[in-house]
């Protein structure tokens, strides 16, 4: 069960991955020894996986995205993420309700590339049927 200081920390690492700990520090009023204490315990507790990289929106705002969702044959569900998660152009796999059962993002830096990663998707064995929706803008995004 995390602690509200858990709650704030991870906050503040959501906005700045590369916060120091002196800054968290300062920002939630506790020592340097206690948030470092915090964070070891987050990181040991699998609350915190790793810190990645947030890519700025002037960047993003390049890409082609789309969202895909895919119909796959049920036995062969774990094998088709595990394939479709060595795609670089992949950004997120969700296990979905309803008439599909994956929604996959696409971000490539243009529609031929995205093109490409659409056909390999539709080719990967046990996929059914896909219907993919390519996004237009972001409205919002935290």
């Amino acid at each position: 069960m995390l602690t509200e200081k858990d709650e704030e920390l991870l906050s503040i690492l959501r906005l700045n991955a590369r916060a120091s700990i002196s800054d968290i520090a300062r920002a939630t009023g506790v020592s340097r020894t206690a948030i470092q204490n915090r964070l070891n315990k987050l990181e040991n507790n699998n609350v915190i996986k790793g810190y990645s990289v947030v890519l700025d929106s002037a960047y993003t705002s390049g890409l082609v995205s789309a969202n895909v969702s895919l119909k796959v044959k049920p036995n062969l569900r774990k094998p088709i993420c595990i394939s479709l998660r060595k795609v670089d152009q992949i950004t997120h796999i969700h296990s979905i309700s309803g008439e599909y059962d994956l929604l996959v993002t696409i971000q490539a830096s243009t529609l031929e590339k995205l093109s490409d990663v659409l056909n390999l998707v539709c080719s990967t064995e046990g996929v059914e049927r896909t219907n993919s929706s390519i996004i237009l803008d972001t409205i919002f995004a935290r």
